[in-house]
């Protein structure tokens, strides 16, 4: 059937999986009110096109005004009828924006882009409110439990892009992870800029070990994965919420930053080296077998080499199982940008990366060692010409290492398989279906 082009919207999401959400929630309203959507298409053929765009460090921002100058020329030269911008970038920017590329035909922010239905000449659905049009394989799904952040880091522009922390009310995501689970979906991230703080700005409480067992009691939730919580003022309570229900991973992504208590100061963290162990040692031992993931940040205003020195000794010691590194951007408009000068170089921020990610290299590989042997429940994502491609629990999709299973037998995407671990490489894993 041939493409109705004026009636097709292409949707190009830059950026983290929050980011994805607020796409998802779009195209569900666009269809609703009888659209085809496209998303992230190689080659981009509606009439309209909408960029959901990243503003958090420098490459993701020259990443977004790329794309946005790629698009604004196809829409000068009338290849495209309507450019609209959303995000990130254009809640940062906007006035910036609006004066360098005026091709695009309206800016939206992070919390005003159902507008773009109303320049289009179409309303915003209620209805439909928790419903998506999934971008992801149809089997797991990312869940946006709250906006914003009320944490002071000295480096980071989320607070000035998305405001004050705002849990999203519990019984909203409960319809959404039950519709969600009614569309086929098994397996459930949890995101938020900050887990942590769930609950605290409605309920003055940790409300994250309820939401997570209401969550996890939900017929058909199959697993549940947490992400981006903040090490200060943790929720133990939810240790037990994890170790008592089998479907909520054994997993948790925990940023820690940093180890050395003059850059935690500096980054304005509100713990300490001593404090940060306690919880890790804390986290373990409540759950037993847990895989931890943690970001950590490189390059900070003046960070010595003997700080650097003290976190690769901290990452030796804590031999976390997954591990990401960035370097140091320098915001405008945060603490750091104000009160301090950029002054580590660039090439030695890219070094320090290098080091932490070869020192995590080694880790990770023994962890994967310890793994062969042993019997694992899979969940399948796809099917490539050698092997089928999944993960176990402690794996979330996009970011963390894969499991490579040998075609010995027909395998269903999207449905779960007992896995032998034969073989391992320095970060994938290597498996036989047992069952």
């Amino acid at each position: 059937m041939a493409i109705n082009k004026s009636n097709l919207v292409d949707f190009i999401t830059l950026g983290c999986s929050k980011n994805l959400v607020d796409s998802e929630h779009l195209m569900r309203q666009f269809q609703a009110n009888g659209y085809q959507v496209h998303h992230d298409a190689e080659k981009p053929e509606g009439r309209i096109v909408i960029i959901n765009t990243c503003g958090f460090i420098g490459d993701a921002q020259e990443e977004s005004i790329n794309t946005i100058l790629q698009f604004a020329e196809l829409r000068k030269q009338h290849k495209i009828d309507k450019l609209f911008v959303m995000g990130c970038l254009s809640q940062r920017y906007l006035k910036e924006l609006e004066q360098e590329i005026p091709e695009v035909d309206q800016y939206y922010g992070k919390f005003d882009y159902t507008g773009i239905l109303t320049a289009l000449g179409k309303t915003y659905k209620a209805n439909f409110a928790v419903e998506r049009a999934l971008t992801t394989p149809s089997h797991y799904a990312y869940v946006k439990i709250s906006e914003g952040c009320d944490r002071t880091c000295s480096y980071c522009a989320i607070p000035i892009i998305t405001g004050k922390h705002r849990s999203r009310p519990a019984e909203e995501i409960i319809e959404e992870v039950t519709w969600l689970v009614s569309q086929g979906v098994k397996e459930f991230q949890l995101i938020a800029q900050d887990l942590s703080y769930y609950g605290y700005d409605t309920e003055q409480k940790a409300m994250l070990p309820d939401l997570v067992n209401r969550i996890a009691n939900i017929n058909g939730v199959e697993w549940l994965r947490l992400h981006y919580a903040y090490p200060t003022n943790f929720p133990i309570e939810l240790l037990k919420v994890m170790r008592e229900h089998e479907n909520v991973c054994n997993y948790l992504d925990l940023a820690l930053q940093h180890s050395s208590d003059t850059m935690l100061k500096r980054m304005r963290r509100n713990i300490t080296l001593e404090q940060t162990r306690h919880l890790l040692h804390t986290i373990r031992e409540e759950v037993p077998g847990i895989h931890l993931r943690t970001t950590l940040l490189v390059g900070h205003p003046g960070e010595t080499k003997e700080e650097f020195d003290e976190l690769k000794a901290f990452v030796a010691e804590q031999r976390f199982e997954r591990l990401g590194v960035f370097a140091y951007s320098h915001e405008t408009g945060t603490y750091a940008y104000n009160h301090y000068m950029d002054d580590i170089a660039q090439d030695v921020k890219a070094q320090r990366v290098n080091e932490i990610m070869e020192l995590q290299r080694t880790i990770s590989a023994e962890h994967n060692q310890h793994k062969v042997g042993k019997t694992l429940r899979i969940m399948i994502d796809k099917e490539e010409s050698e092997f089928y491609i999944g993960r176990s629990e402690f794996d979330s999709p996009e970011v963390d290492p894969e499991i490579l299973i040998a075609k010995t037998k027909t395998l269903s995407t999207g449905s779960f398989y007992s896995v032998k671990i034969t073989n391992f490489d320095d970060y994938d894993l290597f498996g036989e279906v047992t069952l």
